[in-house]
């Protein structure tokens, strides 16, 4: 039998240092082998160039010598480059396997050891606490391996130079390798201890972060800062404590090694005095023994890398040696294909300190059958469900899938026989259809799976289904189309907005204002007036455009400044007088181009008009009103009626300022007209080609049913509704609501279409008119389909179900059909009120 490996977590440090980088750390030897030569090679051209160029005035000789210096040097710093290179690469491969390897492990964890460990403990570990051990692993092999030689390189010549000097300088190396292992192993301790504070300060900072929602609402701030005032002093205290240490070892090497120039000027220069030492040999000698300070720095931060790197790995894989509960995947054979039964007997379960949740449940399920499962809050609903799907690994007891035991199945058999819907299900950053195929992933992520990757029509189905398919539609015709990618599309929805136009133009002409050059659009802004396009430049946006020279001069052309800054200066009068000291509110605010974080300025400018012209402001005061005229929009903004002459004015505005722009800068604007389609807008303000005239529901469903009419005539449904899957739903799924996330959810595991289907309140986010869909749905598409157990929460949904199981205590305290339950006027009936 094929030996298994070693878990992540049971591995030593120097266990990653050749698999995967023999080929490099060979090369590696061969390299450091030549730079020791390299090295060594320029001593001796120094004694050289004194002894015998220098001394006999050999011109030729001293540029033989300098030129074998110069070759070595350049020699020895290329390859020490090229092997700080593979050193790098050795480290970067090592650390980015045990991350991937690690990950992988930490996956597999059971759920309650996450019910301890912090998200934030987690990512530092992964993050952070390797990065030393990989670092380590790349230097392993190769810097002792060059730092040693290089020592016994040098020592060598030191003993070929002079004996007697050489014995004496390497005689203070012995006591460096006494006291230095003495205060490394207190810096050991201390690091120890900082390793532990960063995990402790981690995981209080994930813990803040997380519920943060509770410590706003709670007002806590002043206790938070406490603890984490506290855990930040102890954490400076051991910080300072390692550095102290760390740096105790460098002054101690330092010193000792500072001694050595000394030593040999004292007898050096004795026996250089008394003809007993060349003057070559001595400048030869103190240079090697200066350089012999390099390699012995380098094999102390070695070391104390080396130190760092065992403490910080061991502390990481020690925290995360926790073993799987069940194995990922079968060996020698596929997944099995159970039958949909299932058969629990005796189960308990008990929780790590002992508290007993189930209690010798005996209950079984026929394929096809549905089961709810109820009782009050605490009663082991929950646990039961999570127990039956292998979340969780029961104490004693059988569940039996098929004939087969639960706690002896692989993870890939129960992803392929059972789905599962939990009550706060995790939606993840990525896109609609990333979420929604995420249940099926683990079905075809082999080359020999037999499982069928879902169509877009069956995807669109279970978007249906759940009631999702109408936010998907909304995600889609919302979406702008890159034009790189999509270019194809633009002409299809250009047709749609024809046909748009011409079949609902009259009859919703009271709802929408479509775009015409030749009107002034009552229901779009000045700046849109001015315009009639969509600004692809940023310096034409709205906000930009008060500070754009190229439009204030184009505006003076047209005699629109001082009208616009009236009218600003107008709508600032009539909203202050109107409002007055009423206390701010964003509902005052929505008829007005004000915005209320505007508010206290524009009160303040009303009352620098009162003393000042207009044409005397500053330049900051007429951007003000400029930004405020630009946004008005008449249909709108009913505090104040735009002036007749003014919309002439624009008007002629219009064709002066989409002249002169279409010469001078044609990128950056693209204008409305109605055969093109204008890439800076969504999809359905491309098809509209206008403004909405009113927030009625009722019309604004007129309008999007037209629409939706329309792009199915045009076979275009399918092809927005792909746009909008590619939504990007956010961080946790932030930018869905939490109904969505609990449609998404349900529908990706509609979408798996398992044999046995476990849910555990999953609609307890959903209002009633969509947990009613959902239901219809268990009760109609898959009933005998999927075998069923559902956590229900609302016992009002629970008289179709085949059977349902009372639960109390951890215990079945009653289990049938529901009307013969009510009947008996045991548990059901009290939980339901006593009512039929």
């Amino acid at each position: 039998m094929k030996k298994q490996p070693d878990s992540v977590v049971k591995r030593s440090l120097f266990s990653w240092v050749l698999p995967g980088n023999v080929h490099l750390q060979i090369l590696l030897v061969a390299l450091i082998t030549l730079t020791v030569f390299a090295r060594v090679l320029p001593l001796e051209m120094q004694k050289r160039i004194v002894n015998q160029a220098i001394s006999l005035r050999r011109l030729d000789l001293l540029l033989y010598y300098c030129g074998i210096y110069l070759v070595s040097v350049l020699l020895a710093s290329g390859l020490k480059y090229v092997i700080a290179m593979l050193q790098t690469r050795i480290s970067e491969n090592v650390l980015a396997n045990m991350r991937k390897d690690l990950f992988a492990h930490i996956l597999t964890l059971p759920l309650n050891f996450y019910r301890k460990a912090q998200p934030g403990l987690v990512v530092s570990a992964l993050v952070t606490e390797l990065t030393s051990a990989g670092a380590f692993v790349g230097l392993a092999i190769s810097s002792p391996t060059i730092n040693i030689l290089t020592l016994l390189a040098f020592a060598g010549y030191l003993i070929y130079l002079n004996p007697l000097l050489a014995v004496i300088s390497l005689g203070m190396y012995p006591v460096i390798l006494v006291i230095i292992p003495i205060l490394q192993k207190k810096a050991n301790i201390a690091n120890k201890k900082r390793v532990d504070s960063t995990r402790v300060i981690s995981s209080l900072i994930g813990e803040a972060i997380s519920g943060i929602h509770e410590i706003q609402g709670n007002g806590t701030f002043r206790m938070e800062n406490g603890r984490f005032g506290k855990i930040v002093d102890q954490m400076r205290q051991i910080r300072i404590g390692w550095t102290l240490y760390k740096q105790g070892v460098k002054v101690t090497n330092n010193f000792f090694v500072s001694l050595g120039p000394f030593v040999i000027f004292i007898l050096g220069g004795y026996l250089a005095m008394h003809g007993k030492l060349e003057l070559g040999a001595m400048v030869a000698f103190l240079s090697a023994q200066e350089k012999l300070y390099d390699p012995w720095k380098e094999l102390i931060d070695f070391y104390q890398v080396y130190m760092d790197a065992v403490v910080s790995y061991k502390r990481t894989m020690e925290y995360f040696d926790v073993p799987a509960e069940f194995a990922i995947a079968p060996e020698g054979r596929d997944a099995y294909q159970l039958e949909p039964s299932i058969d629990i007997k005796d189960l308990s379960y008990f929780t790590d300190t002992g508290i007993q949740l189930l209690d010798n449940i005996n209950m079984n399920l026929k394929p096809g059958e549905s089961l709810a499962l109820v009782g009050f809050s605490g009663s082991g609903k929950s646990t039961l469900a999570l127990c039956i799907g292998q979340l969780y690994k029961y104490s004693s007891g059988h569940v039996l899938l098929g004939n087969k035991e639960v706690s002896e199945l692989t993870k890939k058999d129960m992803v392929y026989n059972m789905g599962f819907v939990s009550q706060s299900p995790f939606i993840f950053s990525g896109s609609i259809e990333e979420n929604l195929m995420y249940s099926c992933a683990a079905m075809y992520d082999s080359k020999d799976s037999a499982a069928e990757i879902p169509s877009l029509d069956d995807k669109i189905a279970v978007l249906h289904q759940t009631g999702l398919f109408a936010d998907v539609l909304r995600f889609g015709l919302n979406a702008i189309l890159d034009k790189t990618q999509q270019e194809h599309l633009a002409g299809r929805v250009v047709r749609v907005r024809e046909n748009f136009h011409r079949e609902y133009g009259e009859r919703l002409a009271d709802y929408v204002e479509f775009f015409d050059e030749n009107k002034y659009l009552r229901y779009s802004n000045v700046a849109e007036n001015l315009f009639l396009g969509a600004p692809n430049d940023p310096a034409f946006s709205e906000n930009q455009l008060p500070r754009n020279s190229y439009f204030l001069e184009l505006l003076g052309k047209a005699d629109l400044m001082m009208p616009l800054l009236s009218l600003g200066a107008e709508l600032l009068k009539q909203t202050t007088d109107i409002l007055g000291n009423l206390t701010p509110d964003p509902v005052f605010f929505q008829q007005s181009p004000i915005f209320l974080e505007e508010w206290d300025d524009a009160r303040l400018l009303v009352e620098r008009l009162r003393r000042t012209k207009l044409m005397q402001l500053s330049d900051e005061d007429r951007h003000f009103l400029l930004k405020i005229a630009l946004r008005f929009t008449p249909g709108r903004h009913t505090l104040v009626a735009i002036p007749g002459i003014l919309k002439d004015l624009v008007l002629e505005a219009r064709a002066l300022i989409r002249e002169s722009i279409g010469k001078d800068m044609p990128s950056a604007f693209s204008f409305y007209q109605l055969s093109d389609y204008i890439y800076s807008q969504t999809i359905m303000n491309n098809i509209l080609f206008g403004q909405t005239k009113t927030s009625n529901p009722k019309a604004l469903d007129m309008i999007d049913q037209s629409i939706i009419q329309l792009i199915i005539e045009e076979d275009f449904l399918e092809t927005i509704v792909d746009i909008g899957m590619q939504f990007q739903v956010g961080s946790k799924g932030d930018k869905l609501s939490g109904g969505q996330r609990q449609k998404l959810a349900i529908a990706r595991t509609f979408l798996k279409s398992p044999r046995i289907m476990i849910m555990d309140e999953a609609t307890s986010a959903l209002d009633n008119k969509s947990q009613t869909r959902i239901q219809n749905l268990l009760e109609t598409r898959w009933k005998g389909k999927s075998t069923l157990i559902s956590v229900v929460h609302r016992l009002d949904i629970i008289k179709n179900y085949d059977r349902v199981a009372v639960m109390k205590a951890g215990k079945i305290i009653e289990t049938g059909a529901y009307h013969e339950l009510i009947d008996k006027k045991g548990a059901l009936y009290e939980l339901v009120g006593g009512k039929k």
